[in-house]
Parts: C-alpha cells; sequence; structure tokens
C-alpha cells in the first residue's frame, strides 16, 4: 500500500536522497572527527570534563594528569577519523576507550546513576554518549573498503 508521489515531489525527494548519499558519510565522519578533536582540546586546555569520572575509576594518578592524557586521545582518535586511511585505528582507540567508559558506569554507581533504576545522571548520560559516538564511528568504519567494493561491483 505505497501511495505514488506526484512526479515533481518524487524528483525533489530523489534529488535529496542522492545529495544525502552522496555527502552524508564525509559529513558524518568529518563531524565526529571535529568533535572528538574539539572535546579533546578542551580537556587538553584544562575543562572540566565528564572525563575525571574515567580518571577517577580506572586510571592510576590523579585527574590532573590524566583527564588532558586522555584529551589527547580524544583528540587523536578525531584525527584518525578525519584522515581516511586511518579509520581503523581510530575504531580501536575509541573501542579502548570505552573499556574506561563501561567500568566507571559500573564502578561509579552513584556518580553515574540517580536513585531510580536506568535513569543516569548528567555525567552518566556524558559517559553512556561514548556508545553512541562508537556505534557510529562503526557506520563511518564500513565505509573503509567502500571504494574497492566500487570497483569489483561495478
Amino acid at each position: 500500500m505505497t501511495r505514488r508521489l506526484h512526479p515533481k515531489v518524487d524528483a525533489f525527494d530523489l534529488a535529496i536522497s542522492r545529495f544525502m548519499h552522496r555527502w552524508g558519510h564525509f559529513l558524518h565522519r568529518v563531524m565526529l572527527g571535529g568533535l572528538f578533536v574539539w572535546f579533546g582540546l578542551l580537556k587538553v586546555f584544562g575543562e572540566k570534563s565528564a572525563t575525571s569520572i574515567i580518571a577517577d575509576t580506572v586510571y592510576a594518578g590523579s585527574p590532573d594528569r590524566v583527564v588532558p592524557i586522555l584529551g589527547v586521545w580524544e583528540a587523536l582518535i578525531g584525527l584518525c577519523l578525519l584522515w581516511r586511511p586511518l579509520i581503523r585505528v581510530a575504531l580501536l582507540l575509541l573501542a579502548l576507550r570505552l573499556v574506561g567508559t563501561l567500568l566507571a558506569l559500573i564502578l561509579e554507581p552513584d556518580v553515574c546513576w540517580t536513585s531510580t533504576w536506568g535513569v543516569p545522571t548528567i555525567q552518566g548520560q556524558y559517559l553512556i554518549k561514548d556508545f553512541i559516538l562508537f556505534s557510529a564511528a562503526m557506520v563511518i568504519g564500513g565505509t573503509v573498503r567502500e571504494e574497492r567494493w566500487r570497483h569489483v561491483h561495478h
């Protein structure tokens, strides 16, 4: 039971779909890479974030030392996403960082969760978004061999 679109609406919809198909993955990769560089550099320059939860939970050393290191790590993830040949490295670095995120969510329940089951605090929400960002990065990782696929199938 699909309704046919008016030919002009259909043509417009097709043009929009082609535009999104052509530019969507590229913009997705650039924006995600830029976000990691931006937020990583904020940590390097001393801006506070929920990353200190991870630093307190997982790593030996004071958050004053560890958070800037994690900031460099995040900025490196972003740079690897921005330079297409290093997307696989970005995914590896991001996956390794998720271990710390998961440990923080488990080992710091008072900081990450409210007293209501399943309701994260603001800090917990910040950490949970790392899993969403990882899944977004996986979509980008799925395009790594895209050039090769085009040549094989066309």
